[in-house]
């Protein structure tokens, strides 16, 4: 666990200057086949625009309670309409310079069951035929923030960043840039650069060890004058280089990895709300390195709250074996990060197929799902001596190890009502032919204006049938 309190982001102040976009989903189911073309038809049940490029920064920084503000150039079109108005939902200061002679940056993407089928781009390049507008719209918002965040996706907005760096940098403000491109000499003179591996050996040629890319990151580093440069290294996680301090690498602290869309958009936002809360470099970087690792297991470009990021930093997220205590502060958690949670109990003695699909449709009707396993001594009381197989410890483990499955806690009851009333789940599930009014806990969990749900197992599939086969051989 970290032995410094975790920060307070709403002490931050940070403009964020760069190319905007608006990410489109549109979702739905797909059953056959078109007759036009080999191709599936979707039939389009939800649709969802979220800001994207330099404008997902902001929501990841307005997500993590930190005062934004947000500088670049749309269209003039009903998409940036619906870019403002999503930025000022969640209370980030837009200042949008809008043209008439190009669209804003629209990406549409199409879904079913999960899986991305194509993505449809609208774009023209954003750099300005004349005077670039980006001065003039960060000037008035700098001398309010404690930072500027340079998000650069390659669409004109930035095509001249000196200006915008030079100006912080008088002020005393560090600068922070999300780099892209084969030229980083535009960038020199920034506080750090957050380039991937792939972008910095684009630079400095291909690194065949980390001995090789810590001389060359560093080379780099010194010739641009740059305080430090963050390196993203995928699944290995994150190297910072600084001057005259050693290499730190931190190691990736990803559960699952599911989408990596935004991720980089997750690392600088909560680079910069750390450093614009007063926190250390290194630390920073830490807190950068565990959001990532939340954000590539969400879907699409999602943001991290400061919540999820306080749970995961101090542990919670990546110890899903919990006592009764800290699931339910866990529990709270969640919930005051918008979160929906699922909760389901079971001995799960010998774990088979017909537990794994059941436990992925729980998953599916909530953000988190709760595993309550009967004890060893309530697994004897309900099954019989010779029960469990396994002791509660090796249960746990293995419920534990599936991506469906997000926390486990046991309990010595015969049922697990008083855990579920301590928990009071937005959503109660147990498996097979029950009666919703027969499940424990159903009561408290309906009090507290949550639901029961009763679902279906897969037939011919149970641990007494296996105990059974395997006894016969």
């Amino acid at each position: 666990m970290p032995a410094t309190a975790f920060p307070d982001f709403s002490r931050a102040r940070v403009l964020v200057a760069g190319d905007l976009m608006l990410d489109r989903y549109w979702t739905g189911a797909t059953r056959r086949i078109s007759p036009e073309a080999p191709v599936p038809v979707v039939h389009v049940g939800a649709v969802e625009d979220r800001p994207g490029g330099a404008a997902n920064v902001a929501l990841n920084l307005a997500a993590l309670g930190v005062t934004t503000s947000l500088a670049g150039v749309t269209g003039a079109d009903e998409a940036a309409d619906i870019l403002a108005a999503r930025l000022a939902a969640q209370g980030i200061e837009a200042r949008l310079h809008r043209r008439a002679d190009v669209p804003t940056i629209t990406k549409l993407r199409v879904l079913s069951h999960h899986q991305q089928l194509i993505r449809l781009d609208f774009e023209a390049s954003l750099a300005p035929l004349e005077a670039d507008p980006m001065p003039g719209l960060i000037e008035a918002a700098l001398a309010d923030a404690h930072l500027l965040l340079l998000s650069d996706y390659a669409k004109g907005t930035l095509a001249d960043p000196q200006p915008l760096i030079q100006a912080a940098r008088a002020q005393g403000k560090p600068v922070l840039v999300d780099p892209k491109g084969r030229d980083f000499r535009r960038y020199q003179g920034a506080t750090l650069l957050t380039p991937n591996r792939g972008e910095l050996e684009e630079i400095v040629g291909v690194c065949d060890d980390d001995a090789m890319l810590v001389e060359k990151g560093q080379r780099l580093r010194a010739g641009l004058r740059l305080d430090a440069l963050l390196v993203t290294l995928g699944e290995r996680g994150m190297l910072l280089l600084r001057a005259n301090a050693d290499a730190l690498h931190l190691p990736t602290q990803a559960r699952e990895v599911f989408d990596v869309t935004g991720a980089g958009d997750t690392v600088i936002a909560t680079l910069a709300a750390a450093l614009g809360a007063g926190v250390e470099l290194a630390e920073a970087c830490a807190l950068a390195n565990c959001a990532a690792g939340l954000a590539v297991g969400k879907l699409g470009t999602a943001t991290v709250t400061a919540a999820e990021l306080e749970r995961a930093y101090q542990g919670v997220e990546w110890q899903p074996v919990l006592d009764r205590a800290a699931l339910v502060a866990a529990v709270a958690a969640a919930r005051a990060a918008g979160e929906r949670v699922v909760m389901t109990n079971g001995c799960f003695d010998i774990l088979h197929e017909g537990h794994v699909a059941y436990l992925q449709q729980a998953r599916r009707l909530g953000d988190r799902l709760i595993v309550a396993v009967n004890d060893d001594a309530s697994v004897r009381r309900l099954k019989g001596e010779g029960r469990p197989i396994n002791r509660v410890e090796q249960r746990m483990a293995v419920l534990a190890g599936l991506a469906s499955v997000d926390w486990v806690c046991p309990f010595g009851e015969d049922t697990p009502e008083s855990l579920i009333c301590a928990v009071k789940p937005d959503i109660l599930v147990k498996g097979g032919d029950y009666q919703p009014d027969q499940i424990a806990g159903a009561d408290c969990v309906r009090a507290n204006g949550g639901e029961v749900r009763v679902l279906g197992f897969l037939p011919g599939r149970s641990t007494s049938r296996i105990i059974g086969a395997i006894r016969e051989r």
